[in-house]
């Protein structure tokens, strides 16, 4: 079983930022992508932001240019630095990570949520 731990949501004033971190622990040989999704009030989840073991990234077109994901992969830990935020990105950020606990296939894991409210 895998846990997902995210960390570094809060409030936040337009124009300010944060940094969202989620650390993964539990039973697992290695993890292949991880990333960040949001959930608004009323609204779908949403992909915000990947990143594959070897570093590629991609981006929804709203964040590009102000949000940027890395991880570490020796502390199994995925970060989001989120600069330039809008009343817009107020969310419910969601970080997954696909697991492998063989060669094959990966399983899909989520965190518990981290709200993050950009209000004036």
């Amino acid at each position: 079983q895998v846990q997902l731990v995210e960390s570094g949501g809060g409030l936040v004033q337009p124009g300010g930022s944060l940094r969202l971190s989620c650390a993964a622990s539990g039973r697992f040989l290695s993890i292949d992508a991880m990333g960040w999704y949001r959930q608004a009030p009323g609204k779908q989840r949403e992909l915000v932001a990947g990143i594959t073991s070897d570093g590629r990234t991609n981006y929804a077109d709203s964040v590009k240019g102000r949000f940027t994901i890395s991880r570490d992969n020796a502390q199994n830990t995925v970060y989001l630095q989120m600069s330039s935020l809008k009343p817009e990105d107020t969310a419910l950020y969601y970080c997954n990570a696909d697991t492998k606990t063989n060669p094959f296939y990966a399983t899909r894991s989520w965190g518990q949520g981290t709200q993050v409210t950009v209000s004036a």
